[in-house]
């Protein structure tokens, strides 16, 4: 019933991109890595919103301020390598517009982020240091501090210092050391950052909003269908059940994402119980729908009473499918998109998108099935619901279609994360798409107390509901009498293609 979750939600799995990105960052002993001329460790990433410049600026007392803060940010090196000093490790904070004020090149050479001896032979940085030229915005940006080891010492420890955010911007960090006798130097510590509203990172903050909202939508929707079902429980069919699961669990994640989101905000830590449970509903919502529109598209509960041998491998789809989403959606949002490679997610991705394909095709192959035995039997009432439902999701695929192009447009064209204030959009235009695909379903199947219109009936080839129309047309002429031996030939010949249904279905359930 829900198709609209299967389709809808299934190019999400495919092109949603992965949100998380967590205010408080911490770094438990990581390792630099070599690029170019430097060893680098990258320490995160945000969108921030600017706050109004104070002179009197404290991270503890200021509420509303935007800031990035340092705390206990330590370096250790190896005993071998501590015979001697070094040169210093830098933090080096920077808006993404700033990018290339940091490295330069000799002579419009290769660019390097350390300062070689070509360059400090031309007086533009001293050997060893990172080189990096004022922004045009704020000559006091980038930022760029560091400490050094002294002889002996096998830890170095910055000093807790926050910085404030005046300028609304996507803000990177990174440490940076030149000294090839530290490559087997790690980090500790941690940093946190701060938006005027929380500690929910720029991007991700509009989306508490937007679940709030999509709770409050989802309630209202459950207020108009539980009511039609309680007014109309006689005639409650188990495919309108099936759509009362899915809103219930629609009601539940939303719910559970707002209050991720909200608490993530007040602490600036992912909740990971709530954020699991979120995962979990989400998951088993989104395998109920596919399960369910699978169902619905071969027919179940309309033109046949069973699934036949198809249940077994339709239960095994969707336990399939569940447990491959609930893992990359569990590796997804509970800990730092950092802690598993490109290559690991594109593992669990692609598992879930063959199940989505898998499903689409199986889909379309049974509406068509179902299509045409609902012509073939003439039940006219079922066939235009079918039809309209079918209509819906060919706008709904048309559009997801296009907005999956305009996606990879978007992200083609913001390689750096310039364009963060909208990306909330994306994975709010998959919701409120399925959710409004949601709304088509329940005007096509609310409970009424005409619902037994579109279930199964065993009886004249399950074309009741067709023939008690005709039924009553023909009771306002009064009819001639019929010889006994007449009725009885019309009652034969009225039998015999209902027959010939009933076992054209006996013959296909035993095949399945």
């Amino acid at each position: 019933m829900s198709l609209h979750l299967l389709l809808l939600l299934l190019l999400l799995s495919l092109g949603a991109p992965s949100l998380l990105q967590a205010s408080v960052h911490e770094y438990r002993s990581e390792r630099f890595m070599s690029k170019g001329n430097a060893f680098v460790f990258h320490g995160g990433s945000e969108g921030i919103y600017s706050s109004s410049p104070s002179d009197n600026f404290s991270s503890d007392s200021d509420s509303l301020s935007s800031f990035i803060r340092f705390e206990k940010i330590t370096f250790r090196r190896p005993e071998e390598a501590s015979n001697t000093s070094s040169l210093p490790i830098h933090a080096v904070l920077f808006e993404v517009e700033d990018r290339e004020n940091i490295g330069g090149s000799a002579y419009g050479g290769q660019r390097a982020v350390c300062c070689t001896s070509d360059l400090a032979k031309l007086g533009v940085c001293s050997h060893g240091e990172i080189i990096h030229h004022p922004s045009s915005k704020d000559s006091s940006w980038p930022q760029v501090f560091g400490v050094s080891f002294v002889e002996n010492d096998l830890s170095a420890t910055l000093l807790t210092r926050s910085i404030q955010i005046t300028r609304t911007g996507m803000y990177n960090l990174y440490f940076i050391h030149c000294d090839p006798a530290l490559k087997d130097l790690v980090v500790e510590g941690k940093t946190i950052w701060k938006n005027p509203g929380g500690y929910l990172p720029g991007r991700m903050a509009p989306l508490m909003y937007f679940y709030g909202f999509m709770s409050l939508a989802f309630v209202l929707l459950g207020v108009f269908w539980f009511s039609q079902c309680a007014r109309f429980w006689r005639e409650v069919l188990p495919l309108q059940n099936c759509v009362t699961l899915v809103i219930t669990l629609g009601m539940c994640e939303m719910a559970l994402w707002y209050f991720d989101y909200a608490e993530f905000n007040e602490t600036g830590v992912r909740p990971t119980v709530i954020t699991v449970w979120a995962v979990t509903f989400g998951c088993i919502k989104r395998t109920c729908a596919r399960v369910i529109i699978l169902m619905v598209s071969m027919g179940y509960g309309v033109v046949r009473p069973t699934l036949g041998g198809f249940t077994s491998k339709v239960i095994m789809l969707g336990v399939t499918f569940f447990a491959a989403s609930e893992t990359l959606e569990l590796l997804e949002n509970v800990g730092a998109v950092s802690d598993f490679s490109g290559k690991a997610r594109l593992f669990l991705v692609l598992p879930v998108a063959v199940l989505d394909a898998f499903f689409i095709i199986w889909i379309f192959k049974s509406l068509s099935a179902t299509f045409k035995k609902l012509q073939t039997r003439r039940l006219l009432v079922k066939l235009d619901v079918y039809r309209k439902f079918t209509n819906a999701l060919a706008v709904a695929i048309l559009v997801s279609v296009g907005w999956i192009c305009y996606e990879l447009y978007f992200k083609s064209k913001d390689v750096y994360n310039e364009h963060w204030q909208n990306a909330w959009i994306i994975p709010a235009f998959w919701q409120l798409l399925s959710f409004s695909l949601l709304i088509v379903i329940c005007s096509l199947w609310a409970p009424s107390q005409n619902s037994t219109r579109y279930a199964f009936s065993g009886s004249s080839g399950d074309s009741s509901g067709e023939f008690e129309k005709d039924d009553y047309t023909l009771t306002l002429i009064k009819p001639s009498p019929v010889p006994s031996h007449e009725a009885k030939s019309v009652s034969e010949a009225r039998s015999l293609p209902d027959q010939e249904d009933a076992e054209e279905d006996l013959e296909e359930d035993k095949r399945e």
